[in-house]
């Protein structure tokens, strides 16, 4: 019992010494020392919030949430492009359900094909990639092709029928139109098997859709026109469907619309392919790794001058009974001590530096890319703790050494 009240009383008079010096600043390097831990810790939050971001695909967000949605047998890298795969069915009605939903500013199935054009001046029949839409009121961009020009809906589908009015219009991009040979408001005639029906160029636009080897010639033609060719009007099918909206809360509603989908945030197509990867993992290592280093040297610096200049108090406290244990636990307990009040004061700011980073992401690249989780507080505290025990070894290692009768005599 006599030793756990000393103990104690140790401990007692190690967090009152640390609390005078922080108040009174009477000591730089304690002040110092805790400087340093905050930074080490501030640094690590962040950057393991990161790495939490990173890790999670709910944490990729942008104010303009867009979403692809693909068959459950698609990947993340298929997104963009996607040709005989598994398909999605009852696309136009899935399609009208959410964009009669105000928080969705509009969505459209996609369906990619290889079609051969071959235009009416006799040039040679090339294969585009044609996707076909429903163009939204307000245009938009897709596939890196405007729809401003396409008719809005899909006149052709007409409720299912697929008995309605043709537009037969069709936008290329400007690798298409070259390849082709055309230009705005020449007839193409669009061969899928042994499907054959004639476009007329109502734009050529640019497009930055390339491949390794150079721009890929693609079309944006109507959804249902392009059904008709391809076979694909028994169960109304498409590749994918692209919802655009700025409300995250979307996505479990196209979930629960198509539950045997995958439902991937297009501005998180590239965060995805690393989420399984190990790069988070890493990322929290490293900091981990170098905010310890940091830390023990700092802190280990930094109380052992403190030590050095407070040789006269422990040889005071030498004279009143403390053994030299007693006070190379005192100096242990100390150091801990500061070393958790920087990790307190480095969680504080490494909170504050995930918003920042969230802040500065959002306004250049459109997305969040950091998050931050209750789990971290511990895990700062503790790594601080630790950070505290490993530098203590120094700073005892001089309280050992220090000889109490020359301490005094040096008064």
């Amino acid at each position: 019992m006599g030793r756990r009240h000393r103990l104690v009383g140790i401990l007692g008079l190690a967090g009152r010494r640390v609390l005078g010096r922080l108040t009174t600043t009477s000591s730089k390097q304690v002040v110092l020392a805790v400087f340093g831990v905050a930074l080490a810790v501030a640094l690590m939050t962040t950057v393991s919030g990161i790495a939490l971001g990173l890790g999670a695909d709910t944490a990729i967000q942008s104010e303009g949430v867009d979403y692809w949605v693909v068959p459950e047998a698609s990947t993340a890298s298929s997104v963009a492009v996607s040709v005989g795969g598994p398909q999605l069915g009852a696309t136009h009605s899935i399609t009208d359900r959410l964009s009669a939903d105000d928080r969705v500013d509009y969505a459209t199935p996609v369906q990619t094909q290889l079609v051969e054009l071959s235009p009416t001046t006799g040039s040679t029949a090339e294969y585009v990639l044609a996707a076909g839409i429903v163009p939204p009121n307000d245009p938009t961009t897709v596939v890196g092709l405007s729809t401003s020009a396409l008719t809005p809906g899909d006149p052709h589908y007409a409720n299912g029928t697929y008995d309605g009015p043709r537009t037969g219009e069709l936008v290329v991009n400007d690798a298409g139109a070259e390849l082709l040979g055309v230009s705005e408001g020449d007839t193409v005639t669009a061969s899928v098997g042994g499907s054959r029906a004639n476009f007329t160029v109502v734009d050529v636009s640019e497009s930055d859709l390339s491949s390794g080897v150079g721009p890929v010639p693609v079309a944006l033609v109507h959804l249902s026109e392009l059904q008709t060719m391809t076979g694909s009007t028994q169960g109304d099918l498409a590749d994918q469907l692209l919802v655009s909206t700025n409300s995250p809360s979307v996505k479990s509603d196209i979930e629960a619309l198509y539950p045997e989908t995958t439902v991937v945030t297009q501005t998180g197509l590239a965060v995805r392919g690393t989420s399984t990867s190990s790069l988070p993992l890493a990322m929290a290592a490293v900091s981990l790794v170098v905010s310890v280093l940091v830390g023990v040297l700092f802190v280990a610096t930094m109380m052992g001058l403190e030590v050095t200049a407070d040789r006269k108090n422990l040889a005071v406290l030498s004279a009143m009974g403390y053994r030299t244990g007693s006070q190379t636990l005192l100096v242990v307990a100390e150091t801990v001590i500061v070393s958790t009040v920087g990790g307190v004061v480095g969680i504080v700011v490494g909170i504050g530096g995930i918003s920042l980073t969230n802040a500065l992401t959002q306004e250049f690249l459109g997305v969040r890319v950091a998050l931050f989780d209750p789990i971290l507080v511990v895990y700062s505290v503790v790594v601080a703790a630790c950070i505290g025990l490993l530098s203590s070894a120094y700073p005892a290692w001089l309280t050992w050494r220090t000889p109490t009768l020359e301490a005094m005599s040096r008064d």
